[in-house]
């Protein structure tokens, strides 16, 4: 691959320079991760400035930039190819997610730039493109090609229908992709090519203001812990809709099998950026481990109630035809809203970051934002 990012992994000790896997061990200040999956980023990605010449406006103060004028598929095929993606892949992890409308671009143009963003921005070499676990094999749009669709969830797919008899709560759909794999997401971006007249938005949330939320003492609590991710109901839905699960690699050497479940830090550090968030989500994370069951119900639920009830984090979408938008997993959460019957549909890919990881000397945002107003 000729995409590349002047770094070394993060959190390796005994010097510099490459290292076999091992060979590397975890620094102390790291909590989480793993050898065989780590960041390239030795420190944040600054922003260089090669989309300047790109009007755009920030949708709110906390989260969501919308770009005006600016085609992917440009960026793809421009002679400063790389630094405007890089440029691209920091705007995306420090707004948490990015809209452009009107968007000219294949699955395949799709494939190659979720997978440049994430190289660009300093992904695990063993990091490529995830395959999600019912993605049927032999799809015509390619194996990391997810297809939103509501006649799928019609026909009971979905994380939608999963939750569908345990909660009346639209708000029970939050969630950050495919966090309950062992490497999960990075970045991801999503087509919506058929819509209704009306509904159908999407909302995010920033997990950096989540973080910034809790009091100092809480923060410290919770970055002692780790929390249990599970989607075990794919499992179900599988045999249910007769689409065998995906058990082979998917997207990492790490996932594979049909065990879909992973231990992660509750509070992670955002590579690109260096700031600290809170990353567990409705959808996926179903235990805080270390605590009783009661408190981990507790807790989750707090925090899971600071992304619902706080609208000045969040910001929602309205989408309109060829629509594009491009999150980052690590630090966001998602959730689509259901009020509409007519067809609506989409492409979504997602690129694979990092092994979850706190290093415990990374800042939060507002920490981060404060310090480079001060110097300013």
């Amino acid at each position: 691959m000729p995409l590349s990012v002047q770094s070394e992994s993060i959190g390796l000790k005994n010097g510099s320079g490459p290292f076999s896997v091992h060979e590397r061990t975890l620094h102390p200040d790291i909590r989480g991760g793993n050898v065989q999956a780590q960041t390239r980023c030795s420190k944040s990605i600054a922003y260089s400035g090669s989309l300047d010449m790109y009007p755009h406006q920030d949708l709110t103060p906390v989260i969501g930039r919308e770009y005006m004028d600016l085609q992917v598929t440009d960026l793809l095929m421009g002679l400063d190819r790389d630094r405007q993606i890089r440029d691209l892949a920091v705007n995306i992890s420090q707004r948490g997610v990015v809209f452009l409308r009107d968007q000219d671009i294949s699955p395949t143009q799709m494939r190659e730039f979720c997978e440049s963003l994430s190289v660009l921005a300093g992904c695990p070499e063993s990091s490529g493109l995830h395959i999600h676990p019912l993605t049927e094999e032999g799809s015509e749009l390619g194996d990391q090609i997810s297809v939103i669709s509501s006649e799928k969830q019609k026909r009971g797919g979905g994380l939608t229908h999963q939750l569908s008899d345990t909660s009346r709560y639209a708000s029970v759909g939050w969630h950050t992709d495919i966090s309950f794999e062992k490497v999960p997401s990075d970045y991801a971006m999503l087509k919506i090519h058929s819509l209704p007249p009306t509904g159908g938005d999407t909302l995010w949330a920033s997990g950096y203001a989540v973080y910034d939320r809790l009091s100092p003492a809480m923060q410290v609590f919770l970055e002692g812990l780790t929390a249990t991710h599970d989607a075990k109901f794919f499992l179900e839905e599988s045999s249910r809709l007769g689409n065998p699960l995906r058990k082979g690699q998917r997207g990492s050497p790490l996932n594979y099998g049909d065990s879909l479940t992973a231990t992660h830090p509750v509070i992670r550090t955002n590579p690109v950026t260096g700031w600290k968030s809170v990353y567990v989500n409705k959808g996926f994370t179903k235990r805080i481990n270390g605590v009783s069951k009661d408190e981990s119900d507790l807790l989750l639920n707090y925090l899971f109630n600071l992304v619902v009830q706080n609208h000045d984090l969040q910001v929602r979408w309205k989408w309109s035809k060829n629509a594009l938008a491009i999150w980052d997993n690590r630090s966001q959460l998602h959730c689509a809203t259901y009020d509409y019957i007519e067809a609506r549909a989409g492409d979504r890919v997602a690129a694979l970051g990092e092994a979850p990881y706190l290093d415990v000397n990374s800042k939060s945002r507002r920490e981060a934002l404060n310090q480079a107003t001060t110097r300013l």
